[in-house]
């Protein structure tokens, strides 16, 4: 019998060992868990009494994590994202945001960091974006003359967003894991996940201002609009989506009201935006869009402004549908997910761009992908089990908490493991792998002595964790040697990029996520602060 500290270090270099020589992740970990109980029991009691022994363990640890009911959410999302990827919504939006920025210092770099937060939104996919924005952006880029290494940092910081903002998989699969309640995190994670985003644009603006030799101003069109003229089409575009908007929001809360579904009842949430108290805020939001159009903008400047702008309305559609949804207590994120595919499908057919070639094509990339996912979900989950049932996490707890480190010294402990192992693993295997063993210790520390400036209420210490470890796997994303978003990219960059140009184009961006880190550890109160 192999005593627990031995076990783990023959774990952690196997691992290492499997992964360097090609075998996949899931197939490693089911291996070393079916090696952890031989070598802690004997083999006659793993396979003489199979379905009963230690061996049964690894099965109900499976089990439990396939038939998690949340876990059908993450192949709609993929699909989602592969429909959006190959029809022309994603295209549109970036045509729509190029109209009001390309005459920005940086102007089209900008563009596709805020069209990557739209696209996070909507699907919470990180390859499928960075590899969107590698067709779409990275070419106008560099035929534009910007710096290649700005554009490859802007395409893969960005594409990784999804990460971070909801409907983050990342979140969606710790949740599962430590059963914290997914909404609950979506809501956490929305101000670091655009603080992060407001660090690129801004990191963006300022190497523009400094040297404009790296994001030269495309020539000037007949016919352009000027600024102040540009500004009011765009107020122009906001009001009439106002209008729009707002007479949809007044005919549910008349429905509601003429059904009865909005009274006031004990125990019972009110409706968002849905009671009869609402309908007045309404009718004014209605009265003063059109005020503007009327007064301010003018119908014509306006006209100009929604054409324009048109290409936003399909990706705030299924924006809506998605995240609405949830907040708004309609759904689960499960059936979340499954509106949010309905309502991309059904964008599709209206604009006549949604052909069976493409819902073809997009199955089987999110059975591609779903497969991957659920082959390491397999393996780390049965190795998760096999280390929990042989004391792994006691181990390990004792040992950190044996050090006698200050709480912030454990917790950066665990951020530099997760800074290494993001270097070398797939985020899935770290949720399922590493969260059992590191969580349990996070909430036992003193809550009080989390962070430097403000601290955290221990009930969202699981939540503030999981926030913390998001923004970590964002790094893992750009992290050498294995950082996925450079082999995404380099699946649709030109011939002469190479991945040293591409990791090298990384550096400043890792940085800014590295600050967007540290934020969140000194000042926690940022995540929990609209919990």
């Amino acid at each position: 019998m192999v005593d627990i500290g031995t076990l783990s270090l023959i774990i952690l270099l196997g691992m290492f060992a499997l992964l360097a020589i090609g075998m996949p992740l899931g197939f490693a970990s089911a291996f070393l868990a079916v090696v952890t109980l031989m070598l802690k029991f004997d083999a006659s009691l793993l396979f003489g009494d199979f379905g009963r022994g230690p061996l049964s363990v690894l099965g109900q640890a499976v089990y439990r994590q396939m038939t998690n009911y949340v876990l059908i959410s993450v192949p709609l999302f993929i699909f989602m994202a592969a429909l959006l990827e190959r029809s022309g919504i994603a295209r549109d939006m970036y045509s729509s945001l190029n109209v009001w920025l390309s005459r920005t210092r940086g102007g089209i770099a900008i563009v596709t960091s805020i069209m990557a937060v739209i696209m996070a939104a909507m699907s919470g996919i990180i390859g499928g974006e960075v590899v969107l924005l590698g067709l779409i952006a990275l070419p106008q880029m560099l035929r534009l003359g910007y710096d290649r290494n700005l554009a490859i940092g802007t395409i893969c910081a960005s594409g990784s967003l999804g990460t971070m903002i909801p409907p983050s998989i990342v979140l969606i699969f710790y949740g599962l894991v430590t059963e914290t309640s997914i909404k609950a995190l979506f809501t956490a994670s929305f101000l670091p996940g655009f603080m992060l985003a407001t660090f690129f644009i801004l990191y963006i603006v300022i190497r523009t201002r400094m040297n404009h030799s790296l994001a030269p101003l495309p020539p000037a069109e007949p016919g352009d609009p000027d600024g102040s003229d540009k500004g009011l089409m765009f107020l122009g575009f906001l009001s009439k989506f106002t209008l729009w908007a707002a007479g949809v929001l007044f005919a549910r809360a008349v429905f509601f009201t003429l059904t009865g579904a909005n009274a006031v009842r004990e125990g019972q949430d009110p409706i968002p935006l849905g009671m009869v108290t609402d309908i007045p805020w309404i009718i004014g939001t209605f009265a003063f869009a059109l005020i503007l159009i009327q007064f301010v903008v003018g119908r014509e400047r306006t006209s100009k402004g929604w054409e324009m702008g048109k290409g936003l309305i399909a990706p705030i559609i299924v924006i809506g549908v998605v995240l609405g949804s949830i907040y708004g207590g309609i759904t689960g994120i499960t059936e979340a997910a499954g509106m949010g595919v309905v309502a991309v499908f059904v964008i599709g057919l209206v604009r006549r761009e949604m052909t069976f070639d493409i819902v073809w094509d997009s199955l089987m990339r999110t059975l591609l992908s779903t497969g991957t996912i659920i082959w390491v979900t397999i393996g780390a989950a049965a190795l998760a089990a096999a280390y929990t049932l042989v004391g792994g996490p006691t181990y390990v707890a004792n040992l950190i908490v044996g050090a006698e480190l200050p709480t912030m010294g454990i917790i950066l402990v665990m951020m530099v493991v997760f800074l290494i192992m993001g270097m070398f693993m797939d985020w899935v295997g770290i949720v399922l792998l590493i969260m059992p063993v590191f969580l349990p210790i996070v909430v036992r520390l003193p809550a009080e002595e989390i962070g430097f400036l403000g601290h955290v209420d221990p009930r969202y210490i699981p939540i503030w964790f999981g926030v913390v470890f998001c923004m970590n796997m964002q790094v893992s994303f750009l992290s050498p040697p294995f950082g996925p978003a450079a082999f995404y990219l380099k699946s649709v960059a030109p011939p002469d990029i190479s991945l040293t140009d591409i990791f090298r184009g990384f550096l400043p961006f890792i940085a800014l996520q590295l600050c967007a880190l540290s934020v969140l550890l000194i000042w926690p109160p940022i995540i929990t602060i609209f919990l």
